[in-house]
């Protein structure tokens, strides 16, 4: 029989890019969970390239951010975030963000994923993040 997992959303998170990105995962059996931390100083310049994965639930817990719907093209339907709103992201939905921190320097979101995202890796690795300038998906 599983067990009740508490966490806390801004402790233990891992170093993605320096001074821009810091994350951390974890899976239930049907779903995973990711905090998503943008830092102000490095973070306006790590965009996300357009992907697609199981439908998505989104909190934008401090700062702003857009989700935009479509492959990263001209005329890509956006999507504001405001921080403490939700969003549903439909299965197999191209989209992709770009963030707008607030007083802290810092935009926040919790995701949760179902199924989970297999590319996240390990609970105890660093996460993936769909960086445009990543060569692998």
């Amino acid at each position: 029989m599983g067990k009740c997992r508490v966490f806390g959303i801004d402790d233990g998170l891992k170093e993605v890019v320096a001074d821009g990105l810091y994350m951390k995962h974890l899976f239930g059996k049907q779903i995973s969970v990711s905090v998503v931390k943008f830092v102000e100083k490095v973070g306006h310049d790590l965009p996300a390239k357009s992907h697609v994965h199981g439908e998505e639930a989104s909190l934008q817990l401090v700062g702003e951010c857009t989700v935009f719907e479509g492959a990263g093209e001209a005329g890509d339907v956006a999507v504001p975030m405001a921080a403490h709103s939700a969003m549903i992201i439909p299965a197999q939905l191209s989209h992709y963000g770009s963030n707008r921190f607030g007083a802290e320097g810092v935009s926040m979101r919790l995701n949760v994923v179902t199924p989970p995202r297999p590319e996240f890796g390990p609970e105890d690795s660093v996460p993936y993040y769909p960086l445009k300038n990543r060569a692998d998906s």
